[in-house]
């Protein structure tokens, strides 16, 4: 079944728009490794997470490792049917059908 599109202005962000990239191909991700493929310090990704945190788009996950607090991040189940609504409708406006446009 494919998502129904649906422009998202929160998801379109670059910085959102690619963390939510990163993290539908995921079940969950580190903080650090997120920040380090997105290219952004902890305060831009912190900002950004937040907001997506806030819509119910990522869940944040803490747990000590190590004596050491990580941080883990997941798209919940609302925020990877966003993120596909988003890719088709960005599909849908661009006529890429098949995803090589």
């Amino acid at each position: 079944m494919s998502a129904v599109p649906r422009f998202d202005t929160l998801i379109h962000a670059p910085v959102r728009l690619q963390v939510c990239g990163l993290l539908a191909t995921l079940d969950s991700a580190e903080f650090s490794v997120v920040r380090d493929v997105v290219g952004v310090s902890d305060s831009v990704l912190s900002k950004h997470v937040r907001s997506l945190e806030e819509a119910g788009y990522v869940q944040i996950r803490k747990a000590t490792v190590a004596s050491r607090q990580r941080t883990w991040l997941a798209l919940t189940r609302k925020g990877r049917s966003a993120f596909a609504g988003h890719v088709a409708e960005l599909r849908r406006i661009t006529g890429a059908t098949d995803g090589t446009q």
